[in-house]
């Protein structure tokens, strides 16, 4: 999570424009799931360029605090801002149209993707699978390299990023990864200590505080129930309901955290394989809309219980709804909750444990399925080095590593 540049306090609260259509809202963040390549900080620029300066749904300043809001909960944060916006302008079903339209494009891609891993047993051994195998080293290497120059930039920070790292190295588990981001959070409540941050405008998007409520209680009652229902149920199917929601529960810092949150839950089970698991990722790089659209991929590709287009369509339901349930359980108490500092150390906690818990999944299941060679390793390096230094697209560094496995590594 980037922190947004502040924001001059206002006295008055101002709100998106009110009345339009959930069709009018589903169009407009269509064009985006099919155009908004580049990860959620680009997400948020085609948003502002969308919302604020064409259409003019709102102002500068209540766009940043929805902004500041998502980024500081757990979930896809572009996301989260579009059924923010969604839900301003045509209630709950503005949500939902606004989630459909942005996320559709990719999970549908994706779940093709699937299929065509799964029908054409060659491709998933191919150069060009290998390729986007590659890509995937080069793309989760630079979100450790950006994400720890901005969630680490002190010494307490970076230390707390190394212990997350080793703890999920020595416990390559789950619950090892609960038990990093747990002990990051509660490590930056007692000893980091922030500069206050500058107040920003509040945004009336309507939810009221019994709404909010409700939901943050759902919320709890499926982050901590599902386990126990899993347990008492048999079969495979509900431990990955669970798996999933918690990975979209979890995740702080950006959607490729999501990475080792969802690798725990798949592999380990049988429902993907680790090599399918890395193609999908890499095919999700090339992509537009938000990386939790992998779900699609997952649940499509899954052994079973529950596979095809129902186990994709299924799964990216419920990695998204933690995320939903979030952002309108916290609407109303936004800027309250903000405003503390002891909430904010916490989460600059829980930021810096999660850059040590990409950085181990840098290395396993990444590095350790995908660089075997020389010319891995020689396609990896150039792909970071394009993204990093150069600022190439990631969907052309994509399509590049494809091409180069095609070529060379088949």
């Amino acid at each position: 999570m980037i922190p947004p540049e502040p924001v001059a306090p206002s006295p008055e609260s101002t709100a998106p424009a009110r009345g339009g259509s959930p069709v009018e809202v589903f169009l407009a963040f269509l064009r985006l799931g099919l155009t908004s390549f580049g990860g959620p900080v680009a997400h948020l620029g085609y948003f502002r360029t969308e919302f604020v300066e064409r259409r003019r749904w709102l102002d500068d300043r209540s766009f940043s605090d929805l902004v500041a809001l998502c980024q500081f909960l757990p979930g896809p944060a572009s996301s989260q801002v579009g059924m923010a916006l969604g839900l301003s302008r045509a209630g709950w079903l503005g949500c939902l149209s606004a989630w459909l339209g942005f996320t559709l494009p990719s999970a549908l891609a994706l779940i093709l993707v699937a299929y065509g891993v799964q029908h054409w047993a060659g491709l998933a051994a191919s150069g060009l699978v290998q390729g986007l195998k590659v890509a995937a080293v080069a793309v989760v290497a630079q979100a450790v390299w950006g994400m720890s120059r901005s969630l680490c930039p002190d010494k307490p920070r970076a230390g707390l990023a190394l212990l997350a790292a080793l703890l999920t190295l020595v416990a390559p588990t789950a619950t090892g990864q609960l038990a990093a981001i747990a002990l990051a959070g509660v490590a930056g409540w007692w000893l980091l200590e922030l500069p206050p941050q500058a107040p920003v405008a509040h945004v009336a998007s309507g939810v009221s505080r019994t709404a909010g409520i409700a939901a943050l209680a759902l919320f709890a009652v499926l982050l901590l129930g599902l386990p126990l229902l899993s347990g008492l149920l048999d079969g495979r199917l509900p431990g990955q309901v669970e798996g999933f929601y918690r990975a979209g529960a979890l995740v702080f810092g950006g959607g490729h955290v999501v990475l080792p949150l969802l690798q725990a839950t798949v592999v380990p089970s049988g429902m993907v394989t680790d090599s399918g698991f890395l193609a999908g990722y890499g095919a999700a790089q090339a992509m537009p809309g938000p990386l939790f659209a992998f779900a699609a991929y997952l649940g499509a590709a899954s052994s079973g219980p529950l596979g095809g287009w129902a186990g994709g369509l299924l799964f990216l339901a419920v990695i998204f709804l933690p995320g939903f349930l979030l952002v309108v359980g916290a609407l109303p108490f936004w800027d309250s909750l903000r405003q503390r500092a002891a909430i904010q150390s916490a989460l600059a906690g829980v930021n810096a444990g999660v850059v040590g818990l990409l950085l181990s999944a840098l290395y396993d299941p990444v590095w350790t399925g995908t660089i075997h060679t020389r010319a891995d390793f020689a396609v990896a390096l150039a792909a970071f080095g394009l993204l990093v230094l150069a600022r190439v697209s990631p969907l052309v560094v994509v399509l590049m590593c494809a091409a180069a496995g095609f070529a060379v590594l088949g």
